[in-house]
C-alpha cells in the first residue's frame, strides 16, 4: 500500500433536515458539483478549530448558509423534498457519482506503487516456478476477500443498510468493541511503518540520481559510493514542511500526481527489464530462484538464507497488492442503483486482473534481465546505467510521489492524535488554540503549537528510524507481513461472517477458518523472514555509516 490515497469526500452532511417538511429557503453554489467528484476525506477525524471538535456537517453549515423559516406555500415545500431526494443519496450527502470504470481506475491508483520496484528481487527469491504461481495466488485471496468487505460497506442489509464510510467504520459496524481498538493499533502501526519505509525509499531514489549522473561521468570506473543519510535528512526537512499545512492529502491534484508518477516509474521499469533481456538475448533466472552459494552484499546465501529470503518475498509481494484499507472509501463514491457492492465487484475483478498482469510482467522480465543479481529496487539497485537520463527521470518520479504518499499516509494519524490530545486537553492553550500568521501572496495561515511540534517529532523520529535502518526490502516485506492477514483477510472474514449470521462449525464458516489460519501462517512466515533479513543486514552495517 504504496500509492495515494484518493481525496474522497467532502465535510459531509449527516441528515440534515431534521424536519423535510420544514420550509426552507436556501441555494447551494454550482461549484458544489464540483465536490461531488473531489470531495473531503472521510479518513480524517473531525476538524479541530480553536480547540472546538468540530461535529457539525452539515451542507448549510459547510457553505455558511443559515436556514430560515418562509411563508412558502405547500407546494413550494413539497418541491424541495423532490429537489432533495435527486441532489442527496439516503444518508443526507450527496449524490455519489462514481462508477465501475471511475472505482476501477481508483483501485488500479492505489495498488500500483512503490511495491512494483521490489518485485523483480521477489521472482528472483522463489524462482519461475513458485514465483508467478504465488503471485496468483495473492491476486485471487485479495480478488475474494476483497469482495467480501464490499459487501460490508453497508451493515445489515447490502443494498438498504446503514453506510461505513471508512474501514475502521466498518469494523466498529461489524464487530465493534475490542476488534476495533485492535484494527485501529494495527492501522496506526502500519502508517508509521509506511512512513519509514518511504523515507527509505525517497532517499535512495534521491542518491540514486547523483550516482547515475557519477556513472555516465565516470564510464562506470568509480563505484560512485555516498551515503544515505544527508538525502534522508533533506526529504524529513521536506515532510516537516508539508506536514505543517492541514489537509494537505486533500489537495485535489495530488491523486493524479500520483497517477502519473507512479506509472511513469513503473512503466520505465518494465521497459527497461524487457531492454536488458532483448540486448542479453537470453533469459537469467532459475525454476528455483536464487542459488545457494550466490555472493550478496550481505555474504554468500546459504541454505538458511535462502528460505528466510524466500519467506520475505511472500511479505514484499503481500505490500504490493495490499489496497482493502481504502476499498471501503472507495466503494463510497459509487453511485446506486445498482447496488454499491455489485459495481465494486466488477470493479475489483478489472482491477485486480490488469494489476496482476502489469506486476507478472515487472516482477518477471526484472528477473529474466538479471536473474539471480536482481536488485532489491529495480531502478535504484543499479542493474541499469543506461540510459542514465531515462533512470533520472524514473528516480525523481518516485521521489516527487513519494513526498506526497508520505502525508496522505501520516495526515489520518496526525489528526486522530491532535483530536484526542485536543480531548484529553481541551483547556491548554498549547494544544487548542490556532493563532493567525499572515503570509505574503498566500494570506492567513492558522498556526497550532502543538501541531507544530507533534507533526516535527514525528517526521524526525522516522527519519532517525529510517537512518538506524536503511533496508528497503526488509521493511517493504515486513509491512506486506503486518498489514496482509489482518487487515486484507481476517476483519473482512470476521465482518462478512457476522453480516451473514454464519454459524460456528458450519461447512462455510471451517471454509473461512481455513483461509484465515492459511495467510496467517504466510503473514508470520513473511514477517519471519523480513526480521531475519533485518539481522543479516545489521552484521554488516554500522548505524549512520550505510553507503551505497
Amino acid at each position: 500500500m504504496h500509492s495515494f490515497h484518493i481525496p474522497f469526500s467532502y465535510k459531509s452532511p449527516p441528515q440534515f433536515l431534521s424536519n423535510i417538511h420544514q420550509n426552507l429557503s436556501f441555494s447551494l453554489p454550482p461549484i458544489i458539483n464540483i465536490f461531488t467528484m473531489l470531495p473531503r476525506s472521510r479518513t480524517m477525524p473531525s476538524r479541530i478549530v480553536h480547540g472546538v471538535v468540530e461535529e457539525r456537517h452539515d451542507i448549510m453549515h459547510y457553505w455558511k448558509v443559515d436556514d430560515r423559516t418562509n411563508a412558502s406555500t405547500e407546494t413550494q415545500a413539497m418541491n424541495i423534498e423532490d429537489n432533495y431526494s435527486k441532489s442527496f443519496d439516503d444518508d443526507g450527502r450527496l449524490k455519489r457519482t462514481g462508477t465501475f470504470w471511475t472505482a476501477s481506475s481508483h483501485i488500479i491508483t492505489a495498488v500500483i506503487g512503490s511495491g512494483v520496484l521490489s518485485l523483480a528481487w521477489a521472482v528472483g527469491q522463489l524462482g519461475w516456478v513458485a514465483g508467478p504461481i504465488i503471485m496468483i495466488l495473492f491476486a485471487l485471496v485479495i480478488l475474494y476477500t476483497s469482495n467480501l468487505l464490499s459487501q460490508c460497506y453497508r451493515s445489515g442489509d447490502p443494498v438498504t443498510g446503514p453506510r461505513s464510510y471508512t474501514y475502521m467504520e466498518a469494523v466498529k459496524a461489524h464487530l465493534g468493541g475490542r476488534k476495533v481498538k485492535v484494527c485501529g493499533m494495527i492501522q496506526y502501526i502500519n502508517l508509521f511503518g509506511v512512513a519509514i519505509g518511504y523515507t527509505i525509499a525517497a532517499s535512495v531514489s534521491m542518491m540514486a540520481i547523483k550516482r547515475s549522473n557519477c556513472f555516465h561521468k565516470s564510464h562506470g570506473k568509480d563505484p560512485c559510493h555516498m551515503s544515505s543519510n544527508g538525502y534522508m535528512i533533506t526529504f524529513g526537512i521536506i515532510e516537516i514542511l508539508f506536514s505543517q499545512i492541514p489537509d494537505f492529502d486533500q489537495v485535489w491534484w495530488l491523486s493524479i500526481v500520483a497517477a502519473i508518477m507512479s506509472f511513469t516509474y513503473s512503466f520505465i521499469g518494465l521497459a527497461l527489464g524487457i531492454a536488458e533481456t532483448t540486448e542479453n538475448k537470453e533469459i537469467k533466472g532459475s525454476l528455483t530462484g536464487i542459488s545457494i552459494g550466490t555472493l550478496t552484499h550481505a555474504g554468500t546465501v546459504t541454505a538458511t538464507q535462502k528460505l528466510w529470503r524466500s519467506f520475505q518475498a511472500l511479505g514484499a509481494i503481500a505490500f504490493a497488492y495490499s489496497y482493502s484499507i481504502i476499498l471501503i472509501e472507495i466503494q463510497d463514491t459509487i453511485k446506486a442503483p445498482p447496488a454499491e457492492y455489485k459495481t465494486m465487484k466488477k470493479a475489483t475483478y478489472l482491477s485486480i486482473f490488469v494489476t496482476t498482469a502489469f506486476y507478472m510482467l515487472c516482477g518477471c522480465m526484472g528477473y529474466a534481465a538479471f536473474g539471480d543479481e536482481a536488485p532489491g529496487n529495480l531502478l535504484t539497485g543499479f542493474g541499469f546505467y543506461d540510459p542514465y537520463w531515462l533512470l533520472d527521470i524514473a528516480n525523481i518520479a518516485i521521489v516527487v510521489h513519494l513526498v506526497g504518499a508520505y502525508q496522505v499516509y501520516c495526515q489520518p494519524l496526525f489528526a486522530f492524535v491532535e483530536k484526542w490530545s485536543a480531548q484529553r486537553w481541551s483547556n491548554s492553550d498549547f494544544v487548542t488554540a490556532e493563532y493567525d500568521l499572515p503570509i505574503p501572496f498566500y494570506g492567513i495561515f492558522h498556526v497550532n503549537f502543538f501541531r507544530v511540534v507533534w507533526r516535527t517529532i514525528f517526521v524526525i523520529v522516522t527519519t532517525v528510524i529510517a537512518m538506524l535502518m536503511p533496508f528497503f526490502n526488509d521493511v517493504v516485506g515486513l509491512l506486506g507481513a503486518l498489514g496482509f492477514w489482518p487487515l486484507t483477510v481476517y476483519f473482512p472474514i470476521e465482518m462478512y461472517m457476522s453480516q451473514k449470521k454464519i454459524k460456528k462449525w458450519s461447512s462455510q464458516w471451517i471454509g473461512f477458518q481455513i483461509l484465515s489460519f492459511g495467510c496467517l501462517l504466510v503473514s508470520i512466515a513473511a514477517a519471519v523472514g523480513s526480521v531475519a533479513g533485518v539481522v543479516l543486514d545489521l552484521k554488516t552495517y554500522k548505524p549512520f555509516k550505510t553507503s551505497y
